[in-house]
């Protein structure tokens, strides 16, 4: 009897000792996946962002878009020139 009772006690602690492994594994698993979609989704924005980024501030577009909506207002100016600035109206 007392053999028996040395046997199923330590199975026991065995048993409940493994199932919280495994909750505590299984909720770890979960908030790393987790995190990992969250990581997938930004580094998609990101590299949305970039691009939109890289595409607006093209010399070519930002020349475009100046003719487009600044018409007469702008004009090139080559980097040497440029000592002062002076605004219109202000």
């Amino acid at each position: 009897m007392l053999k028996r009772i040395l046997i199923t006690i330590p199975i026991i602690f065995l048993i409940v000792s493994t199932t919280l492994t495994k909750n505590s594994t299984k909720k770890l698993d979960k908030s790393i996946f987790e995190t990992q979609e969250d990581i997938r989704a930004l580094n998609d924005i990101y590299e949305l962002v970039l691009l939109d980024y890289n595409y607006l501030t093209s010399p070519n577009k930002l020349m475009e878009y100046s003719q487009i909506y600044f018409e007469k207002e702008l004009r090139k100016k080559e980097i040497i020139d440029l000592k002062t600035f002076t605004f219109k109206n202000e």
